[in-house]
């Protein structure tokens, strides 16, 4: 099976349970959200849509992509219960199914680690800066070896278990970064980085559509 589609199978697996315990969006996410407006908003890597919910009072319309059809079940769930409108749509974040240059504000945490090879994660960040208006800003973020729960400097790949009710173990994919190693994945991109940091064991980086294309073939 390819590595993709195993990730997108996992995800099916897990969806309704890993859904009810992602109630909130992450603070980090609040942060860059403040202030911010524009027309045309996007939950890359939506899952439950926590974020395309916070996303929904500053832009007129939400897009919400995720590779899991059963996530994206629980997004939709999630925007009839709050009240929120979010268009959703599988895809796969290196290569997604949007026009060029409309997105005004962009969130893409928790996601990029989780595609299986370098490649397929420096062209998701590829195709961020494609649909990033001239104008748009997007949140990045991946997990770091910056974490407590690691003792390597390297970037590695490695699974971390889902416990599902009734005990099954599930292992899902995860490509932990080095921060220089993000670091270097945003400069092989078509991004600009404004501003990075790392909080809470995770790499975040504002970004906006730069002007080289990607430098990784």
């Amino acid at each position: 099976m390819d590595r993709r589609a195993a990730v997108r199978d996992t995800y099916d697996r897990i969806a309704t349970h890993f859904a009810s315990t992602r109630e909130y969006a992450w603070p980090e996410v609040e942060s860059f959200l403040e202030g911010r407006e524009g027309t045309v908003g996007l939950d890359l890597g939506c899952g439950n849509c926590r974020h395309a919910e916070s996303l929904a009072p500053h832009v007129d319309r939400v897009l919400g992509v995720d590779v899991s059809r059963g996530l994206l079940e629980t997004g939709r769930t999630r925007a009839i219960d709050r009240g929120f409108s979010v268009d959703l749509i599988q895809g796969d974040a290196s290569r997604l199914p949007l026009a060029a240059d409309v997105v005004d504000v962009a969130v893409y945490v928790a996601t990029l680690h989780h595609l299986p090879t370098r490649e397929s994660r420096v062209a998701s960040l590829g195709e961020l800066a494609r649909v990033l208006a001239p104008d748009g800003r997007a949140l990045v973020s991946a997990w770091s070896t910056a974490h407590d729960n690691f003792d390597r400097e390297d970037g590695f790949d490695t699974t971390v278990e889902w416990t599902l009710p009734g005990g099954e173990r599930v292992d899902r994919f995860y490509h932990i970064y080095a921060p220089e190693e993000f670091e270097a994945d945003l400069e092989a991109s078509a991004l600009e980085v404004v501003d990075w940091e790392i909080s809470s064991g995770n790499c975040y980086a504002e970004v906006a559509a730069g002007t080289k294309g990607n430098s990784l073939k």
